[in-house]
């Protein structure tokens, strides 16, 4: 089995990246990519960018090593080797030679699912389940914690499923529920014994509800368990400012120095959190439940059920009505709508969806229901991709971080020297006497003051800011640009992004408001507006087109200003579209054709001066022009126009005036 990152999707809808701080160039050919192997370590006791710097020296010397990549703010290691020269196990062991914990991370061919295990009471139940799940064909890992009542396992998707892993807890006599990414972070189980009547139950509910803090309250009378959802702000605040609240001591320089230590683990953590709030957003556009189909030989539908989005396997068939969302990659198997991918794509109109296209999972069905196969599940999908990409960039190394490295590589050792000539600046005079004696404190003696101001010059000159700055400066922007839409890949763009010259916008949904309506309109014939526009909104009333729906509205407002009945559309036969063109169909026993001048063209429709003039002019001024035929002659035109946003005015202003902010 290849090594972690070397995993192939099938067909994927979006590019994956490959982890690194650069793409290998597209035309690296692919027998040389057989040629190296990649694989991600875990390292755990790197403290700052020292410790990234050896690990990269040393593993960098060895035989077969093409490249690595060491980020100290998510412990990992990525490196790039040959597999004939050398091999995982080689570089794990140079790593753990340098006195660190080194982990093989899983592949991602494997995936990796949480359970919520029930019942279990001592260590013997979680190494049954451990033992019932390693049983399993495809599960590779299996880890079972007693404390926290969850379990963690490592299967093969090829093999396996969620669903068969959930059902080998549940054979083994306990009770098993898949558990979401982040869910159950601030949530505490409590064992209660001893209530057994129903008032006993709601006075402990009522008192833990009552409490500052808690948001939420499950009792689960069977296992006699309690769950508490609470926010952690207010507990923690709450438990501080308590009477009853009891701190510790601690000697001044201690305090200080853990206080110090913990500020900034919080400003880490913060960034971190963040981050993972943005991609957390990203993965919750998939809806939690799909209708998944069983259909008989001939294709038709016999039953549906509604399952896990997780427990989706390639090759099911499930069901989307108008409204809900595609929970993952597929292809419309039956059915027509128009899907709303502006989530993933940006496009600000729905793409119209027939049988043999694809549908990215996020997106919204706007309206027609559709039978989708599904092709891509899990890791493989288009938006678990997004992620991935935002990961990748979040561990790729920017340029300037690799100045940092290097300065603190001289740095580290300079601060040792400068630690200990301060230590002997002080032991020395004080051996000698030359110290005034109020200045040595009671219990102390001159080898203790010096070995006082030596230390507090090495802690003082820590080199972790400078490995840990640029790092989680890079994990912030990433994060944020996700929550906006903006994939960011890596600090070598985000270094770049400075000499920005020129932003090319898509016009349509961006700087526009994405709802096209009629602007004007121009008469060719002797016909009045409000039957040109009749019978065009007849015509066009059967599409779905956005040019369609402006077409018609504009016809309703103008029947309601001639105080005409403009609830009443009128009816249309043999209505086909044109892709790319228009539509056409028979309206009160007339030809009605609605479209550009290529529909005008295949239905051999002459084109006048005055026409060709008027589409000339539309054109100049952005508009689109949509030709009104009947009965193959050109009665008039409508100008369609998508508005501005109001706010794309000053965006534009705002980019033109260079301003660096």
């Amino acid at each position: 089995m290849e090594q972690n990152g070397e995993s192939h999707l099938k067909e994927p809808l979006l590019p994956t990246s490959d982890g690194g701080s650069g793409a290998s160039p597209a035309r690296t050919s692919t027998r040389k990519e057989r040629k190296t192997r990649k694989v991600v370590f875990s390292v755990r006791g790197m403290s700052c960018a020292s410790c990234a710097v050896s690990i990269e020296t040393v593993v960098a010397a060895l035989k077969g090593v093409e490249s690595i990549q060491v980020s100290v703010l998510q412990g990992q290691a990525v490196v790039q080797y040959r597999p004939e020269e050398t091999d995982a196990r080689t570089i794990k062991e140079a790593i753990e030679d340098l006195n660190y914990e080194v982990d093989e991370l899983q592949e991602q061919e494997i995936a990796v699912c949480r359970l919520r295990i029930k019942g279990m009471a001592c260590t013997s139940c979680s190494e049954s389940i451990e033992r019932a799940l390693q049983m399993v064909p495809g599960v590779k890992k299996a880890v079972v914690g007693l404390a926290l009542e969850e379990a963690k396992v490592h299967f093969d998707p090829n093999v396996t499923s969620r669903d068969l892993i959930v059902e080998a807890v549940e054979d083994a006599g306990f009770g098993a529920d898949l558990i979401n990414s982040g869910d159950d972070v601030n949530k505490v189980h409590l064992k209660l014994e001893g209530v057994n009547s129903p008032e006993g139950t709601k006075l402990v509910q009522s008192v833990l509800e009552a409490a500052e803090g808690v948001t939420n309250v499950e009792w689960d009378t069977v296992e006699q368990t309690i769950k508490i959802a609470y926010d952690p702000d207010v507990t923690v605040l709450k438990a501080l400012t308590s009477e009853s609240f009891e701190g510790h001591d601690f000697f001044e320089t201690s305090a200080m120095l853990i206080s110090f230590i913990l500020l900034g683990k919080y400003l880490e953590v913060v960034a971190k959190g963040k981050t993972s709030d943005a991609l957390s957003k990203l993965t919750q556009l998939a809806p939690e439940t799909a209708c998944l189909l069983t259909l008989d030989k001939d294709g038709n539908a016999t039953s549906e059920i509604e399952i896990s989005t997780q427990l989706l396997q390639r090759n099911d068939v499930i069901k989307i009505v108008p409204g809900e969302k595609v929970p993952v990659d597929g292809v419309v198997i039956k059915g027509q709508s128009h899907v709303n991918e502006s989530m993933i794509t940006g496009e600000a109109r729905p793409i119209a969806k027939k049988p043999g296209d694809k549908v990215i999972g996020g997106t919204v069905n706007d309206n027609g229901c559709i039978i989708v196969k599904v092709t891509h599940v899990g890791s493989e999908t288009a938006l678990s991709q997004i992620v991935q990409l935002v990961e990748a960039a979040q561990l790729a190394r920017a340029p300037v971080q690799k100045l940092a490295d290097k300065i603190s590589r001289f740095f580290v050792p300079t601060v040792v020297v400068a630690a200990f000539l301060t230590w002997l600046g002080w032991f020395i005079p004080g051996q000698l006497h030359l110290l005034p004696r109020e200045w040595i404190p009671v219990g102390m003696d001159s080898f203790e003051l010096a070995l006082q101001f030596g230390i507090s010059v090495l802690v003082v000159a820590c080199p972790c800011a400078l490995g840990l700055a640029t790092p989680t400066a890079v994990m912030v922007a990433t994060g944020k640009g996700a929550s906006q839409g903006v994939l960011i890949k890596g600090g070598n763009a985000l270094e770049k992004a400075h000499k920005i010259k020129s932003i090319i916008f898509d016009k349509t949904g961006t700087l526009t408001v994405g709802k096209p309506s009629v602007v004007q309109t121009k008469i060719f014939s002797k016909i009045s507006l409000l039957e040109l526009c009749d019978l065009a909104a007849g015509a066009e009333a059967n599409s779905e087109h956005p040019l369609s729906k402006a077409i018609v509205e504009h016809t309703t407002k103008l029947k309601e200003q001639y105080a005409a009945n403009s609830n009443h559309i009128m009816e249309s036969k043999d209505f086909e579209v044109h892709p790319g063109a228009g539509v056409s169909a028979n309206v009160e026993d007339k030809l009605v054709l609605v479209g550009n001048k290529r529909l005008m063209q295949e239905f051999e429709v002459p084109l006048s001066p005055d026409v060709e003039a008027y589409m000339s002019e539309m054109e100049e001024l952005a508009r689109t022009c949509v030709l009104v035929a009947i009965d193959r002659i050109i009665c008039g035109g409508l100008a369609v126009s998508d508005p501005l946003k109001p706010e794309a005015g000053r965006v534009i202003s705002y980019l033109s005036s260079g301003s660096p902010d």
